[in-house]
This record gives C-alpha cells, sequence and structure tokens, in this order.
C-alpha cells in the first residue's frame, strides 16, 4: 500500500509541477516583448518550476516535467520549429543546470544563470544547423546579457521557492 501511495503522491506532484510549468508558458506567451527591437527574448518564467524540481526531488523528474512542458506548450503556442528550438535549449540547459548543482560550488542563481544563458545557446546552435546560417551566432551576446539578467531573476524566485515550500520529508519519492 504504501509504494502504491508514493506512486499516486509522485504522480500527482509532477502533474501540478507541469501544470504550473505550462501556466507560466502562457503568461509569457502572453506577454508584450521585453524588447521589441531584439526577438525572442523571454524571462524564462518556466524555469522556476524547474529549477524547484531539481532542488527538491530528482534530475529525472526535472527532465520529465521539462520535456513535458517543451513537447505540450509547443503544440499548444507554437509549432515544429518552436518545438526543435525549445527541446534543444531545454535539454542543454537542463545537463548544464544539473552538472553545476552537483558541483556544490554554484548557488541556485548561479545555476539559473548557466541554464538560462546555456538555454539561449541550444537555441542558436539549431538555428545555426537548421538555417545554414553561421552568423546568427553573433546573437549570442545579447543573448548572454539578456540569459544573464533573466537567469538572475529566475534563480532568485527560485531560491525565494526553495526557502519558503516543504521539500525536504515531502519531495523524497
Amino acid at each position: 500500500m504504501k509504494n502504491n501511495m508514493t506512486a499516486t503522491k509522485r504522480a500527482a506532484f509532477l502533474g501540478l509541477a507541469t501544470a504550473l510549468s505550462l501556466l507560466l508558458s502562457y503568461v509569457e506567451v502572453l506577454m508584450p516583448p521585453l524588447y521589441a527591437a531584439v526577438p525572442g527574448i523571454k524571462l524564462g518564467l518556466p524555469n522556476m518550476a524547474i529549477l524547484y524540481l531539481l532542488y527538491s526531488t530528482d534530475v529525472r523528474y526535472a527532465a520529465l516535467v521539462s520535456l513535458t512542458r517543451v513537447a505540450i506548450s509547443s503544440l499548444l503556442f507554437g509549432n515544429v520549429m518552436s518545438l526543435s528550438y525549445s527541446l534543444a535549449g531545454a535539454v542543454l540547459s537542463l545537463s548544464v543546470m544539473w552538472l553545476l548543482k552537483k558541483t556544490k560550488f554554484f548557488s541556485e542563481v548561479g545555476v539559473s544563470v548557466a541554464g538560462g544563458v546555456t538555454h539561449n545557446l541550444g537555441q542558436v546552435l539549431v538555428a545555426v544547423l537548421l538555417l545554414d546560417t553561421p552568423q546568427i551566432a553573433y546573437y549570442m551576446i545579447v543573448l548572454t546579457v539578456t540569459g544573464t539578467i533573466s537567469g538572475i531573476f529566475i534563480g532568485l524566485c527560485g531560491a525565494f521557492l526553495l526557502k519558503r515550500l516543504p521539500h525536504e520529508k515531502f519531495m523524497r519519492f
């Protein structure tokens, strides 16, 4: 009975985390562009949920929610091209964040900044490959600055959530 209850709690929690990250994706879609002259810049609000999961559970659950969110949000708000860009950014970002977290050298904010910048890097790499235009890589100059700023914001929010929301006993599945 205990294993069944644990599986039920895990499924419910991960469903809620996925729903929250999708809601945050939708909020980003509704927001006006942060800087209209530079397309594609977003805060990365769904990454608050991913950062929280990365620190409160296990990288597997963070990856599951992240990939599910990317797939569903691409179906709801995007297209096949946005799926490829988002997927590359999400996989690279989560991989780097997980590795940096494991070192225990970086705070939640530092891990989030690295995630924001590498998410942009993953998207630019896909754009260079798909469009066969290496000059797009120069866009990383701007995206590194904006990824750092948004990474600081998301990291501070994530650190706040980790301090305020229960996760030590409740989240251990």
